[in-house]
């Protein structure tokens, strides 16, 4: 199974959010920092905010920000509503034309499997994706003497 580039971005995107100084960005800076388009990221980020997860405000002071907290926001959340589960033609229901309907399983363990997937993720948080700096090591008191 492979995400979409919208799934992917929708995930980059909040990433880089949270990451952000001051949990505030602008699609501007997130488009240099992602190298993806603005145009793409706006229909990003405008997703995300219908969703509840990202604040998109404009004007001065204005930008994405975090709708909560990152330990608030569920990958299998973020990916059921940015990605289709259609993985065969036998997922539409009634406008399913496969010539193997009923005589098949393959429906059934591939519900299985995307349920495992959205299972997996649903154990995560964006917190779990943050990387956050390391506070720097303080520096050694130089020069240094080596007594002998």
């Amino acid at each position: 199974m492979r995400l979409t580039s919208f799934t992917d971005y929708s995930l980059r995107v909040l990433i880089h959010v949270a990451s952000a100084p001051e949990g505030r960005s602008t699609i501007a800076e997130a488009a240099r920092a992602l190298d993806v388009s603005e145009h793409h990221l706006v229909k990003v980020a405008h997703a995300l905010g219908k969703i509840g997860v990202l604040l998109n405000a404009r004007g001065r002071g204005g930008g994405l920000r975090l709708a909560g907290p990152p330990s608030s926001i569920n990958l299998a959340r973020v990916v059921r509503s940015t990605e289709s589960t259609r993985v065969v033609e036998c997922f539409d229901g009634p406008r399913n034309t496969c010539a193997l309907v009923g005589n098949c399983r393959l429906e059934t363990v591939l519900h299985e499997a995307v349920d495992a997937f959205h299972g997996v993720l649903a154990r995560y948080t964006l917190q779990d994706l943050i990387v956050r700096a390391r506070p720097a090591e303080p520096s050694p008191a130089w020069p240094i003497r080596i007594a002998g």
